[in-house]
């Protein structure tokens, strides 16, 4: 919207004049009001939490930008601006954003993911991975019958990867249908099920169908596959599993609420 840098701007000029902060030691005044120190302050918290170094020259930017943002704020307030209903609105969605966001970090606080669950989703996911991959590739038609003439091509000795070429999945057509390595849970389970059933080399005799159209799959190779050590993934465990426990915070808050 036109006016979102405004209503942004208004909503951080608002809080200069709440008697919340009357108290606040002054960073600034600007035409008689007051820019909070403690403005200041979180803007170098936020600075600092993304990895730049507190510093006086840090510091003299962000007083200058707050400034900035005061004197634009006030203006707009003078052309009227903060009375506009995109405006209006965009301070309302500003105040909702975050609040939402607080309460995020609140919840967040609260309910701390502990290193027991992550080791029990770290050995989750490695049964579920398994312990080999595999090295597949793949021709996808619309019809069983397209399939089925792919497959007795194959018998008499046709090439896959030349075959592959027509393929739906464009993707992989351009590599004569190599998929890579893989663990079988990358695939959808009607993919995963026909390609363990295979051995090196052999490719599927029957077409097998899956929501993307019909297969005939060949299997290339298959090695042993170690997973990562916990602690290399356990960052990325932590992030997943605080995004599933924010997700059911959010659906228990609406399976409460009446929504209409």
């Amino acid at each position: 919207m036109k006016y979102e840098k405004f209503a942004v701007l208004a909503i951080l000029g608002a809080l200069a004049i709440n008697p919340a902060f009357a108290e606040d030691k002054s960073a600034a005044l600007v035409n008689g009001v007051s820019i909070p120190q403690s403005r200041v302050d979180m803007r170098v918290k936020a600075a600092t939490a993304q990895g730049q170094p507190d510093s006086p020259d840090m510091r003299k930017a962000i007083r200058e930008d707050l400034i900035n943002i005061e004197l634009l704020a006030q203006e707009a307030a003078k052309l009227g601006l903060n009375k506009d209903t995109d405006v209006i609105q965009q301070i309302e969605l500003a105040k909702q954003q975050v609040l939402a966001g607080a309460y995020v970090q609140d919840y967040t606080k609260k309910h701390p993911i502990g290193e027991d669950q992550l080791k029990q989703e770290y050995d989750k996911l490695k049964t579920k991975m398994g312990d080999k991959e595999y090295n597949a590739r793949h021709i996808l038609v619309e019809t069983e019958a397209e399939a089925k003439d792919i497959i007795a091509q194959l018998g008499k000795k046709a090439k896959f990867e030349k075959l592959a070429e027509k393929s739906k999945d464009t993707g992989s057509a351009q590599r004569g249908g190599e998929l890579g390595w893989a663990v079988p849970s990358t695939y959808v389970p009607e993919f995963s099920n026909a390609m363990l059933n295979l051995k090196k080399g052999e490719y599927t005799k029957q077409p097998v169908q899956s929501q993307f159209g019909w297969h005939v799959i060949r299997l290339d190779d298959m090695r042993d596959m170690k997973a990562p050590p916990f602690e290399n993934v356990k960052p990325q465990l932590q992030q997943r599993m605080q995004q599933q426990s924010i997700q059911k915070a959010i659906g228990d808050l609406r399976a409460k609420a009446k929504i209409e």
